[in-house]
C-alpha cells in the first residue's frame, strides 16, 4: 500500500470537462490497485460536478501538509482545495478566473512533484484563451511545465494503442516549424525518444523518422533539399550512437507500418503530422506525455470540450489511460 505512487490529478479548466471526467474516473475501483490519486483543484466545483455526472463519491479537502497521512481509499475523493472559483462559475465559457486558476493548479502539483511530494502529474485539460485571459501566455500545459522545471530539452509525446510519436515541434504554424527543424532538434527528440522508451521497458526501442515534405522528399522532387539538411545529419548521428533509426520516411505510409508494430515510436516533424493518426486511433485512448522532465507528467489527449461541459457527456476513457500510463513511468519505489 505505501510503495503506490502518488498521483496528482491537475483540474484543468473548471469551466470544462476536467471536473466531470475526473470524478468519473475516480469512479473505477482499480485505479486505487495501482495508485494513490488526489486532485489539484477547486473542491466545490468538484462537488458541483457530481451532479452532472450522478457520482454518489464523497470529496474530502487536505491540506499540503496532510498529503503524507492520508489513508487513501475508494470512495473518497481526497482534493488539495486552493479555493480560487466561485461556485458560480459559468460553465462551458471562456473565463480569466478559471484560466488563472488552471495555471495555478498546475504550478502547485510541479511544485510538491519537484519536492518528491508526489510521484506523477496527470493533467486534466485547460483552455489556452482562459490561460492567456488569466494573464499566463504559454502555448500550453507543456511550455509551463518546462519553464518551471528549468527544462531546455523536451518534447511531447503521444502514445495510443500500437502508436507511439514524439514531435521535434508542436504549438507553432507550419512555416515556422519547418523553420525550426534542425539537426541539432532532430538529434535531441531521438535520444528522448530512445531514454524514454528504455525507461518504459523497451530495452531496443525502433525509431523511425518522418520526413518534412511528401514522399519525405523524393531525392529533391518535392521541396528544397529539407531532409538532407535538417533530419539526415541527426539520423546518422544517432545510428553512430548505436540507436536503431530509420529515416527520413514518407509519413504517409509510416504511422500504418509503426502500428503495424515495425516501429515502436515515430519521430514527427510538426504538430498535425504526429497528431492526426494518434486521434484517428481514438480520442479517448490518446494519452499525452511530456519527455525530458525531471517529473513525470502524463495528461488526456483532448481540450475541455466547452460544448458538452456539465452535461455528464464526458468520456473518462483518455484520462483513465493517462493515471495508467503515469503509474508506468513512475519511479518504481
Amino acid at each position: 500500500m505505501a510503495n503506490k505512487p502518488v498521483v496528482g490529478i491537475t483540474m484543468g479548466d473548471g469551466a470544462g470537462i476536467g471536473p466531470e471526467i475526473i470524478l468519473k474516473s475516480l469512479a473505477h475501483e482499480e485505479i486505487y490497485d495501482s495508485c494513490h490519486p488526489f486532485v489539484i483543484g477547486d473542491r466545490k466545483i468538484l462537488e458541483r460536478a457530481k451532479s452532472y455526472v450522478k457520482s454518489e463519491l464523497e470529496i474530502q479537502s487536505i491540506s499540503v501538509t496532510e498529503l503524507e497521512r492520508i489513508s487513501y481509499k475508494y470512495g473518497t475523493v481526497f482534493c488539495l482545495d486552493l479555493d480560487l472559483l466561485p461556485a458560480t462559475l459559468p460553465i462551458g465559457k471562456v473565463s480569466a478566473e478559471a484560466g488563472h486558476a488552471a495555471y495555478e493548479y498546475l504550478r502547485t502539483g510541479i511544485e510538491l512533484a519537484n519536492k518528491k511530494q508526489i510521484d506523477v502529474i496527470c493533467t486534466a485539460p485547460l483552455n489556452k484563451e482562459a490561460l492567456h485571459k488569466g494573464g499566463h501566455l504559454y502555448p500550453g500545459h507543456t511550455e509551463i511545465l518546462a519553464e518551471l522545471t528549468n527544462t531546455k530539452d523536451f518534447s511531447m509525446m503521444l502514445s495510443a494503442p500500437n502508436l507511439n510519436v514524439i514531435h521535434v515541434t508542436t504549438h507553432v504554424g507550419i512555416i515556422d516549424a519547418v523553420k525550426l527543424i534542425n539537426p541539432d532538434r532532430v538529434y535531441h527528440v531521438l535520444k528522448l525518444a530512445h531514454e524514454t522508451l528504455e525507461k518504459a521497458g523497451c530495452p531496443h526501442p525502433k525509431i523511425a523518422v518522418c520526413g518534412i515534405n511528401p514522399h519525405a522528399g523524393e531525392n529533391g522532387l518535392f521541396g528544397y533539399g529539407e531532409e538532407e539538411e535538417k533530419v539526415v545529419p541527426a539520423v546518422e548521428k544517432a545510428l553512430r550512437e548505436g540507436m536503431d533509426v530509420k529515416g527520413p520516411l514518407p509519413a504517409d505510409t509510416l504511422f500504418f507500418r509503426a502500428v503495424r508494430g515495425d516501429f515502436d515510436i515515430v519521430v514527427a516533424m510538426y504538430h498535425d503530422q504526429g497528431h492526426g493518426p494518434v486521434k484517428v486511433l481514438g480520442l479517448d485512448t490518446g494519452v499525452n506525455i511530456t519527455v525530458g522532465l525531471p517529473i513525470i507528467r502524463t495528461s488526456v489527449d483532448h481540450g475541455t470540450a466547452f460544448d458538452i461541459a456539465g452535461k455528464g457527456m464526458a468520456d473518462e476513457k483518455s484520462l483513465l489511460e493517462a493515471i495508467k500510463k503515469g503509474v508506468e513511468l513512475a519511479p518504481k519505489k
